[in-house]
């Protein structure tokens, strides 16, 4: 046991292309809920099987400036305030963010553990991850820095190994060496040798041992953060790092920072029944089938077929005969792959991307601190929305160089201010807000307010808000998306 409080530094940042069409860049598959029967996303499940560990407190976040809305109301979902949600101005790899969180966690002279861990994992057995944690808190006060190793069930492709320089044990034990994805050949011998395992990216240290090997290895990566975070600005409840010192960081691993040149490491290994969910294949493997061997997720019929993956979010799918495919429905794209070729959905996301296609990035429903809205059909010079806002909460007052607006309320009542009037606006009724006029749409009640926007105009982008007020410290400065 440690006297030493327990960090855990949550990474919070990547896209998970391999997920697509349910992760996307603006939703990415750290905030779905994809393992287990329940609500809880990977991301909550990350910091819900922590509890229980001796000295646990309270986790820091590192996240995409983008998703910080996100990240927030997961935790409050949960019941968890952060000592902090560190926000990315730009992805810079887990070196930049491994040192921030350490930088952050010393900064009023404490030293605690900090326990790094990826937000989209999952591990099906949380008792034997938390005891595994316990098993390397010793090595970990002695400054080494522990990173757990997985247990290998198959000679994989797709993994990095981690090569121990003496029989794995149930104490962490010296790492000889890091080696990148190996060939087939390769990874069987790996297998069999009982010292390699698959390099899962969790890691245990004293925040102070490894700033002392990020000075000593990496010290661009270090000064760089340091910078960011002398220069860094309070947001609501997050920390914003100083943009351009932070996109002067290397874009870096901790890896290969760190661990491939340190002779602190150590490697710990774990069965707890891991899994990075890389992809729909994945997540078949590692979820609960009927007895045909499907997996099946939201409004779903099944009737003699077997070894699928059928996921509806919104319309009916029905797997009719067929055998060995995964069939994933959005609000606005149907994936449909042989399970064996699921990995390969990260090359589509390239074709959209490079046809400039809206489905590469982004669903219909955005999110937003007040809520979030759907696209639901446009045209030339007109779209329309369906709006939501959460009970108490209100859209900036802002205003519109190029679109008129019409609101109808089909659900609770809102609060309209137009320049500088308001009005109540109830279910059926409905509101119209000129071009130029500043306007702000409020929810006062206890329900959510949903309304339907009619959009009208030469130029409809989301870029077209210029904001005066916003209680989440947005302006019309701040990025498209957030």
């Amino acid at each position: 046991m440690s006297p030493r409080p327990l960090v855990p530094v949550i990474l919070c940042g990547g896209t998970g292309t391999r997920l697509w069409p349910l992760s996307r860049a603006t939703y990415p598959k750290q905030y779905w809920a994809l393992a287990g029967d329940g609500d809880e996303t990977l991301l909550q499940q990350t910091q819900q099987r922590l509890q229980g560990l001796d000295g646990l407190g309270a986790p820091l976040l590192i996240c995409n400036e983008e998703h910080r809305f996100i990240v927030a109301e997961q935790m409050r979902q949960i019941g968890v305030e952060p000592a902090g949600i560190l926000l990315e101005p730009m992805g810079r790899n887990t070196a930049p963010a491994v040192a921030i969180a350490a930088l952050q966690a010393t900064a009023h002279g404490e030293d605690p553990l900090l326990l790094v861990l990826a937000a989209d994992h999952v591990i099906a057995d949380a008792a034997r991850f938390r005891a595994t944690v316990d098993a390397g808190m010793a090595a970990a006060e002695a400054d080494q820095l522990v990173t757990f190793g997985i247990v290998p069930t198959a000679p994989e492709t797709g993994y990095g190994y981690i090569e121990a320089a003496e029989p794995l044990a149930s104490a962490p034990v010296p790492i000889a060496r890091f080696v990148e994805k190996p060939d087939r050949p390769t990874a069987e011998r790996f297998l069999t040798s009982g010292r390699f395992t698959w390099n899962s990216g969790m890691f245990l240290f004293k925040a102070s041992a490894i700033l002392a090997e990020l000075d000593r290895h990496a010290p661009e990566v270090l000064r760089a953060c340091r910078l960011a975070l002398e220069h860094d600005s309070a947001d609501l409840a997050f920390l914003r790092l100083e943009r351009e010192a932070f996109a002067g960081c290397p874009n870096v691993a901790i890896d290969v920072a760190v661990m491939e040149k340190t002779d602190r490491g150590a490697v710990l290994p774990l069965e707890a029944g891991w899994s990075d969910v890389g992809s729909w294949s994945a997540l078949w493997d590692t979820a609960e089938r009927d007895g045909d061997g499907n997996v099946l997720r939201g409004r779903v019929i099944s009737q003699d077929s077997r070894n699928c993956y059928l996921r509806s979010e919104h319309r009916l799918v029905v797997g009719l005969g067929v055998d060995d495919l995964v069939v994933v429905e959005t609000d606005d794209v149907v994936l449909v792959a042989h399970r064996d070729r699921a990995q390969e959905v990260k090359a589509i996301v390239g074709q959209l991307e490079s046809a400039g296609a809206s489905e590469s990035k982004a669903h219909r429903r955005i999110y937003r601190p007040w809520g979030h809205y759907d696209g639901v059909t446009e045209g030339e010079r007109w779209q329309v929305k369906k709006i939501s806002v959460n009970p108490g909460a209100s859209l900036s007052l802002q205003m519109h160089h190029h679109r008129a607006e019409h609101w109808i309320v089909v659900r609770g009542t809102a609060m309209v201010e137009k320049d500088g009037r308001q009005e109540l606006v109830g279910e059926n009724q409905s509101t119209y807000i000129p071009l130029g006029c500043r306007h702000r749409l409020s929810n006062p009640g206890q329900i959510p307010v949903e309304l339907i926007e009619v959009q009208s105009g030469p130029y409809l982008g989301e870029d077209d808000i210029v904001r005066f007020e916003d209680r989440y410290g947005r302006s019309d400065a701040t990025p498209v998306g957030v």
